[in-house]
């Protein structure tokens, strides 16, 4: 390889580390990526934005040639917060015998550095592809997920450029290399309840209306039966409290309001739209005629990737590599593959993700060598 553009993942990784960019902020990651893919001739373009309330987020979208087909790599440089506990300095990006400590060295730097070094070998082995390797990266995964991936994707469709094939680079092997592939992901919904009574003396029950059996009755109603058994390609959906507050300090006062909270991670049995109905169903027959509230959000739809061409070419790539075959999974949380999964087949292929967002993250030193050559090996099939 051409040592003008060869690329050493491990030390781009450790680079990519050193910026501290705790989501939205973007603390000089982008500029650090840019310049290693505008050193292969990547054409690199920053978009910015910052609409609905919610601070400015950076992203960059980069693309080595211009035509058909583009492969796509998406990944996110913003990291959550460090909280306590580190043994290692977060931001250091130390190899420690053989692992490279640091926050995002799992979730998701090291793998934007392992496949932009692909990119790099690919180019240097075998010149522009027939169709083009593009790069789409956010800084809005880690957050509130409305001024990233989904903003660039509206604007590259605007525009009329088309994604045709992507692998994120998410952390999807629970703790080996080469386990598992993400080919979906569940969706997930948010639920806020808030059950209405009357306050009075705890000595004068009959002069007070008491939320808390309510709530408690409501909320047992959600979680009495499984939402179901699971499907061919989903685990069964859950459901989980999260919140049940009445912000009372006395012990003799009865409170006039309950408050809970709740997320369900669903599969493709359901929709969004079909469990806010079960919801009202439930909460309505359960309520005793109270009066309650029920804010719903739903960040997300369950989605899957049949196998097929796609998962082939990852599933081979690990394989040739490696010499294991990974399972096709679709456990797990969301993340930005359930926006573009509606541009182009995706399916998720990173590193393990034991460590992230604990303290003292880190990965195998190996393993990111390993999953750029990996990544070179896809783009070698894709572009055969």
């Amino acid at each position: 390889m051409n040592a003008a553009t060869a690329i050493d993942p491990v030390r781009l990784a450790q680079e990519l580390i050193t910026r501290p960019s705790v989501t939205p902020h973007n603390e000089g990651a982008l500029e650090v990526l840019t310049r290693a893919l505008e050193g292969l001739g990547f054409t690199c373009e920053r978009m910015a934005f910052a609409d609905q309330n919610k601070p400015q987020v950076e992203n960059l979208y980069a693309r080595f040639g211009t035509g058909a087909p583009n492969f796509c790599f998406a990944g996110h440089t913003d990291v959550v917060p460090v909280g306590e506990g580190w043994t290692t300095e977060p931001f250091k990006a130390e190899i420690v015998e053989g692992r490279l400590y640091g926050r995002g060295a799992a979730d998701m730097k090291s793998a934007i550095a392992a496949f932009t070094a692909a990119a790099a070998q690919y180019i240097a082995k075998h010149g522009p592809p027939r169709g083009s390797i593009s790069l789409l990266i956010t800084g809005d995964e880690e957050g509130d997920a409305v001024n990233g991936t989904v903003k660039v994707l509206e604007r590259l469709a605007a525009r009329g450029e088309k994604l045709d094939a992507c692998v994120v680079g998410e952390p999807t092997n629970p703790t080996k290399l080469g386990q598992m592939i993400k080919i979906g992901r569940r969706g997930s919904l948010s639920g806020k309840l808030v059950v209405y009574g009357t306050q009075g003396h705890s000595a004068y029950p009959h002069l007070a209306d008491n939320p808390i059996p309510r709530i408690m009755k409501m909320l047992s109603a959600l979680i009495a039966q499984p939402l179901d058994d699971g499907s061919a390609h989903f685990q069964p959906s859950t459901i989980a409290i999260t919140t049940l507050d009445v912000g009372n300090t006395a012990s003799n006062v009865i409170p006039g309001v309950a408050r809970a909270a709740f997320n369900i991670r669903f599969n493709d049995k359901h929709s969004g739209e079909s469990l806010k109905k079960w919801l009202r169903e439930t909460l309505d027959a359960s309520a005793d005629g109270g009066q309650y509230d029920l804010q719903v959000s739903v960040s997300g739809e369950s989605f899957i990737t049949m196998p097929g061409p796609l998962t082939a070419l990852v599933e081979g790539a690990v394989k040739s590599v490696l010499g294991v075959t990974p399972e096709l999974s679709t456990t797990g949380g969301t993340s930005d593959a359930r926006f573009i999964k509606n541009a182009c087949p995706v399916c998720e292929f990173g590193l393990v993700g034991q460590s992230m967002h604990k303290a003292d993250e880190h990965c195998l030193v190996a393993d990111i060598e390993s999953l750029s050559r990996i990544y070179l090996t896809i783009l070698e099939g894709y572009f055969k």
